[in-house]
């Protein structure tokens, strides 16, 4: 099972940035952690951050391209504001997981839109860095069940 986690704008700044919605992990703390999971569970993980949208709808296409099993996303604000993501996800015939780290529906009424839950297999907030790890379990249960 391959599996490719994208983190979109500002991720890169986790552990810097707002540490009472984010928490005090950084980016690179949490790939780690996240790698020795999807390793413990037979997973292949690849995990890219962009603060570029066009990278992003890149990478989704990619994915789509090369049959993965299955995205990871935390696209950022770009879940907000992105049609294009939207599109790249709906182009491609993989499921999509869409993850917030905190619960973007007790934050700021921009907030409270995605235009990627409507086009994703699901969407995980508000678990801090766990909802990367109950995304992927999300995704293994989707892969067995065929």
């Amino acid at each position: 099972m391959r599996v490719l986690c994208l983190n979109g704008p500002n991720l890169n700044r986790l552990g810097k940035r707002e540490k009472e919605a984010y928490g005090t992990f950084t980016l690179q703390e949490l790939e780690t952690e996240l790698g020795q999971f999807a390793a413990e569970h037979g997973i292949e993980l690849e995990c890219r951050q962009s603060n570029q949208e066009g990278d992003l709808i890149n990478w989704i296409h990619e994915a789509g391209d090369d049959k993965l099993s299955g995205i990871v996303l935390n696209a950022g604000a770009y879940t907000h504001t992105s049609v294009a993501i939207r599109d790249a996800i709906a182009s491609v015939q993989l499921p999509v997981i869409e993850v917030h780290i905190s619960n973007v529906y007790s934050r700021e009424e921009f907030r409270h839109h995605s235009f990627i839950a409507p086009v994703a297999a699901g969407q995980i907030a508000g678990f801090g860095k766990d909802v990367y790890k109950l995304a992927l379990h999300a995704l293994l249960l989707s892969n067995q069940r065929g």
